[in-house]
């Protein structure tokens, strides 16, 4: 990645005309979000589905970069977009995480908790897996570029993160099932974290090789990664609970402080899990579902009004530019276009592992759903087929230019962007068709998303109290962990919310609908 090593002096020359070269360079960036944030609007005012917004940002930034590749200007913009993947992991990432857990509502999530569990933490395991053992039989096979296995499995893990950014925000204005969106949510805000901690601990395997760690150290591993990160999450949320209900903060002169404090909580959770060695995107996604869930009500109005307003601000306006510099990056990054056979077979495979982690997990829910709560096999094929790729998938891939060696990391980087315009521009502008084809629009989606569910008779806690108690020993396994989930939304209602909240379990029912009307259906998307 050349572009990334080119400083701004050397292009430019004397500082000044580097500063001005800067200035240029952000004004191009401002003039290319507010182009993307117009065009977005019309797009959604005249209801045109086959180019949502997210692919309208990408093709932005392919025009500005390709217009650049072939003009006289190309070193000039390649050192105004000149920042490195941190950028990505520090800025830009954390804002659309946080903004991800803190925008959901919590009885939905709560109420489906072990199918989410299922397909955002076993299914990605499975589609990581499955991607990675294809991609090295595909190698060995002479079928495409070879990779040694656990480069295979890092590909395999990035490319698992799914981003259904296009998906959701035509799931939302065609009006869908609401339990297929919750589904569709759900897997989206766990999978990130799992596909990142995967990575990490793929690439930790990778530098550690020589000393022999066996597959049960680098299950350890992961798990130390991933329930370290998400407990450090959990404990700031809290922490932050608690210090916004004693603290007396909701009066009229420190609303300042107040909406200061809140906002500076999630980036001391991505740091301190950081810090520790861990992830931060785990940390800060668990730290936006605890705060939404306890520490926001005990906010005063209009510090809740501020703060949500602000956190959708920044996630829309990241998740805008991301899109434009995948975009930009595509058309002016050198790819190894010389294996299009890893490109061409890494877009079959990743169908493949998609439909092993769609269909695999529907059948182990459906185990333990009584017959008028199972998911239906039009919501498992709208499943399988929402699972595009985006800013996680492309910001992993651009770390691994930096990871793997003589030019690995590069061809991987190459696959990755193909796939990530592939499914966002063919799978987004098809989703509309692919709805109406599964009918699956139109489930009373006008009502907020909290009411939605309960008004739905399936997708609530299940009760297993008269159930027959025939079945296998794994099948009751499932059941007990179901019973579980409903035991925690119990506990919560109980314990942990009038803890932690100045409200009883009652009155959050009340209070979970209070940016039903303004964010209804806003999740990792521009509303």
């Amino acid at each position: 990645m050349e572009q990334l090593q080119i400083s701004p002096a050397d292009s430019m020359g004397s500082p000044g005309k580097e500063q001005r070269a800067a200035g240029v360079g952000i004004l191009l960036q401002i003039m290319m979000l507010v182009l993307s944030f117009v065009l977005g609007h019309v797009l959604r005012r005249h209801r045109i589905y086959y180019l949502p917004e997210a692919s309208a940002s990408l093709l932005i930034g392919l025009i500005v970069g390709g217009l650049a590749n072939i003009s006289n200007t190309e070193n000039s913009i390649r050192s105004w977009f000149n920042f490195h993947e941190e950028f990505f992991f520090l800025f830009l990432l954390p804002p659309i995480i946080f903004q991800s857990g803190f925008s959901m509502q919590p009885k939905p999530f709560f109420s489906n908790f072990g199918a989410i569990v299922t397909f955002a933490i076993f299914g990605t395991f499975v589609a990581s897996v499955v991607t990675g053992v294809l991609v090295y039989l595909g190698g060995v096979t002479y079928l495409m570029y070879k990779l040694p296995f656990v480069e295979c499995l890092m590909f395999g893990a990035l490319i698992s993160a799914t981003d259904p950014v296009t998906v959701l925000s035509i799931f939302q204005e065609l009006g869908t099932d609401v339990n297929l969106y919750a589904l569709v949510f759900g897997e989206s805000v766990l999978n990130d974290a799992m596909a990142i901690s995967l990575y990490r601990t793929m690439s930790l395997v990778r530098s550690n090789m020589s000393s022999g760690q066996n597959f049960l150290m680098i299950v350890v591993r992961f798990l130390e990664t991933f329930v370290g990160s998400m407990s450090a999450g959990v404990g700031v949320g809290f922490t932050s609970a608690l210090l916004f209900k004693y603290a007396g903060l909701d009066i009229d002169n420190l609303h300042n402080l107040e909406c200061c404090l809140f906002v500076l909580f999630p980036y001391f959770s991505y740091m301190l899990a950081e810090g520790f060695g861990l992830s931060g995107i785990v940390s800060i996604l668990f730290t936006g579902i605890v705060m939404k869930h306890y520490t926001f009500s005990n906010l005063s109005d209009n510090s809740q009004k501020f703060t949500a307003a602000f956190f959708h601000l920044i996630s829309s306006l990241a998740e805008t530019f991301v899109f434009i510099y995948m975009g930009f990056d595509i058309a002016m990054e050198k790819h190894s276009w010389s294996h299009m056979g890893f490109v061409f077979f890494s877009i079959l495979f990743i169908g493949i592992a998609r439909a092993a982690n769609v269909f695999s997990c529907a059948y182990l829910v459906n185990l333990v759903r009584p017959s008028h709560r199972k998911i239906p096999m039009k919501h498992q094929k709208a499943l399988w087929y929402s699972g595009l790729r985006g800013a996680m998938a492309f910001a992993l891939a651009l770390q691994s230019v930096h990871d793997l060696p003589e030019g690995h990391g590069q061809t991987i980087f190459t696959a990755t962007t193909a796939i990530v315009v592939l499914t966002v521009l063919l799978i987004g502008g098809s989703t509309g068709t692919m709805l109406e084809a599964l009918q699956v629009v139109g489930d009373g989606h006008d009502a907020p998303l909290g009411e939605s569910f309960e008004a739905n008779s399936g997708y609530r806690a299940p009760s297993y109290e008269g159930e027959s108690s025939s079945g296998s020993r794994f099948k009751m396994k499932l059941k007990e962990f179901h019973k579980s989930t409903a035991s925690f939304t119990a506990l919560d209602r109980n314990y942990l919310t009038p803890f932690f909240t100045t409200q009883n379990g009652d009155d959050e029912d009340e209070h979970d609908e209070l940016l039903g009307d303004s964010r209804r259906g806003v999740l990792r998307g521009h509303d």
